[in-house]
């Protein structure tokens, strides 16, 4: 069973109360219920796992990296401006999609621009937390 890890970063602790119009109703134990219920489902162990702080997530980064581990990556405020994210998943050493529950492009101006899709092998974005699943069903056919 190939293990993967679901990062998230600021914010997203907090669905169900943050925005929920924007975000959904559902909770973040949700979201880690889904998204373990769908690893499974696929043969994957999922971890999942939600910072607040940018020298954890570039730590998980480099944990990834290091291990060869597949990510799910919803980098939230960190997908705008962290280029310490960036340099630290450019070293990835396996598949990494960047997901996001909302659409990005539809929302300000300043969310339309991801310093982490470059290095990405793809982004999935504005379905919820069905983003989560699309994403993990495409990591799971790129291993």
């Amino acid at each position: 069973m190939s293990r993967v890890l679901v990062l998230n970063g600021p914010n997203l602790r907090r669905l169900g109360t943050r925005e929920p119009d924007v975000y959904g109703a559902q909770t973040f134990d949700d979201l880690v219920d889904l998204c373990r219920r769908t690893g499974a489902e696929l043969g994957l162990r999922v971890e999942v796992r939600q910072t607040d702080d940018e020298a954890q997530m570039v730590a998980w980064a480099h944990e990834a990296a290091d291990e060869r581990l597949p990510v799910v990556l919803n980098p939230a405020a960190f997908t705008h401006y962290s280029y310490a994210l960036h340099d630290a998943l450019a070293q990835r050493t396996a598949p990494l999609i960047e997901v996001h529950i909302s659409n990005p492009h539809a929302r300000e101006e300043f969310r339309h621009t991801s310093v982490v899709s470059s290095v990405a092998t793809g982004t999935i974005a504005g379905f919820g937390l069905n983003s989560y699943v699309l994403a993990l069903h495409a990591l799971k056919t790129l291993l």
